[in-house]
């Protein structure tokens, strides 16, 4: 997303709408709510929103990742438009977390694992908001972007690592798809279990 000078809002953040069309978005939404997501857990905590994962999922119990059930084949042909999108090759993108946002859901303020590298998110349903902070001297540097309904994101370089980012709980029902790549850490941790 560019600003008024056409400067990255954040740099290694990259967005782009109409990654699927409506036909592909109610598509994706059946096949997100048919995986039968279940609530999201974090360390004895249990989240709003649901989730499923393919490929790799993270256990936060254990803090590290596991192997999960393979992309499904109606997943593909979006994994491979995301990784174009981003410019990676396509094989790169090892997880697929699929989430529904129930009313009242969101994702507070968080960076990923540092097991995953590059982050791309294809938003369906309702409009979100993502809003990014960075610490610094006195407060948080800050900065939002809209995530419109069949819109991608990319976050890499510095907005995937200096900057937390989260998304404001939803009044009306959400679903998206995060597609991750592993980053040097993750390739050995999967290496090791």
């Amino acid at each position: 997303m560019l600003d008024l000078f056409d400067t990255p809002i954040l740099p290694g953040l990259r967005t782009r709408p109409d990654i699927i069309d409506r036909e592909e978005e109610s598509m994706l939404i059946a096949q997100i709510n048919a995986t039968d997501p279940t609530p999201f857990k974090f360390q004895g905590w249990t989240g709003k929103r649901l989730t499923t994962s393919f490929g790799w999922a993270y256990d936060f119990e254990a803090g590290r990742p596991v192997a999960a059930e393979p992309l499904p084949g109606w997943l593909l042909p979006i994994r491979d438009r995301a990784a174009c999108f981003a410019q990676l090759d396509l094989i790169l993108l090892i997880q697929a977390l699929l989430i529904r946002y129930d009313p009242g859901a969101g994702i507070g303020w968080h960076r990923d694992r540092p097991v995953y590298e590059d982050v791309i998110g294809i938003s369906l349903g309702e409009p979100a908001t993502m809003r990014f902070r960075r610490r610094r001297e006195g407060g948080f540097e800050r900065a939002a972007i809209p995530l419109d309904p069949r819109a991608a994101y990319h976050l890499g370089g510095a907005a995937r690592h200096d900057w937390e980012h989260s998304i404001v709980e939803m009044d009306r029902p959400r679903w998206s798809i995060t597609f991750r790549s592993l980053s040097m850490i993750g390739q050995r941790t999967i290496v090791r279990h």
